[in-house]
Formats: structure tokens, sequence, C-alpha cells
């Protein structure tokens, strides 16, 4: 099929799943993740209706951006090292990644700096996964009531990356633990946080995530194909 097709396969799917929940199609958002995917591939999702886009490096996403048409939103979705923080804050709408202090202290140092508020999600390593980025479920608090104080960010919500399984029911405990730490958090009222997002789900899981709550899933292999 071709990456339209896709694109509308995908957007029924999510549909499907939000209504399964009860809850509103529109309130999940797709991010294409074009991680590897050349420009013109990137372009005709573009041209079908994607305006999402989720990237793993500030190079390769500078790069695109520069190729491709304004007003596509762009999120950064890879590890972020704090020398590339200078950058991150004036590419990317939204940053999901942001898992330490001290990468917080200079995103907002280069927000102030860039004259910007930058929206940001703090990544949870849920399942305590040595392989994996994040904060461990029971350091996220700390860490959001110190984000809290810094005046350039603003916390949008939460992104995980569940253990990999091949029975996408297998992940729904993970997804349903992420959404009830955004409710703990929310029912704090921490000023410059707005529990509004949940980043989870990918090609093989995202309609279980939309029915425990997510509202941007990351989609790639089964909007682009397998990468090569």
């Amino acid at each position: 099929m071709s990456i339209a097709e896709n694109l509308e396969r995908l957007k029924a799917r999510i549909s499907e799943a939000a209504l399964r929940a009860g809850r509103d199609p529109q309130a999940v958002r797709l991010v294409g993740v074009t991680k590897t995917v050349d420009p013109q591939r990137i372009e005709a999702a573009v041209q079908a209706g994607l305006q999402d886009l989720g990237e793993n490096y500030v190079q390769e996403a500078r790069e695109k951006i520069a190729k491709l048409p304004p007003g596509l939103r762009w999120h950064f979705i890879g590890r972020l090292q704090t020398n590339k923080a200078k950058y991150a804050v004036k590419l990317f709408h939204l940053i999901h990644t942001v898992d330490s202090r001290k990468l917080a202290k200079e995103l907002n140092r280069r927000a102030e700096a860039a004259g910007r508020l930058v929206p940001i999600l703090v990544q949870v390593n849920i399942a305590a996964e040595t392989s994996k980025g994040g904060i461990r479920k029971e350091d996220v608090l700390p860490i959001i009531e110190y984000i809290s104080t810094l005046p350039f960010l603003r916390l949008k919500g939460l992104m995980t990356m569940p253990p990999f399984f091949d029975q996408p029911e297998k992940v729904r405990p993970y997804f349903r633990q992420l959404r009830q730490l955004s409710r703990q958090i929310a029912a704090r009222r921490l000023a410059n946080v707005d529990m509004t997002e949940l980043s989870m789900g990918m090609s093989g899981d995202f309609e279980v995530a939309i029915e425990e709550g997510a509202t941007l899933v990351r989609v790639g292999t089964a909007l682009f194909g397998r990468r090569t």
C-alpha cells in the first residue's frame, strides 16, 4: 500500500480504538516517526494529511525541517543530549524525552536565551528497564516539582516506552500505570504543569495505548514501512 493509504488506515484504526474507549477520536494525534525516512516519503505523508512528525536526532531533524513545508509540528522523541538543547528549543514544538534535572535546567536556560516557552514531556521508564532512558516511576514526582519552578518550560504530560511484547494486551498494564501517574501529578496542581498529554503507543500497540488514554501515538513502521 502507498503511504497515503497507510495513513488513512491508521486514522481509521485510531478512531475505532478511541470510540471503543468512549473517547473523542480528535483527542488523539498521530505522530509520524520519520527517523531515517527520506524527505520525499515524508512529503507524501504530509500531502496526505500528516501534520505531526517525530524525530530521534537533532541534526537529522534540522536537515529535514529545512526541506519540508513550514507549519508542520515537529516532536523530539529520541534521547536528548544536553549539548543539543540549544538547537532543540528552537526546532521542536514538543520535546517528549526530558529525563533528568540536568537536562531540564539546560533546556530552561536555552529557552530563556531564545525568548520562548518550551513545551516538554517527562519520559518515565515505567518498567525500570536498564536498556531504556527515562525516570523511574518512584523518582518522577521530585523531578516534576523541580521542573515546575523553571519559568521557561511548560510540562504538558508524560511519555513512556514500555517493554516490547508480541501481544499488545501485555503492554496494557504499563500504559495504565502511566495514566494513573499522570492523574496523581495533575491532582497536585503545580505551577507550569498541565497534564494534558500522554505520549505512548507505537506501531504494534497504539490501539491499546489509546484505550488507556494516549493523546499522542508515535507510529513509524505502520506508516512508512520497515526501515532499511
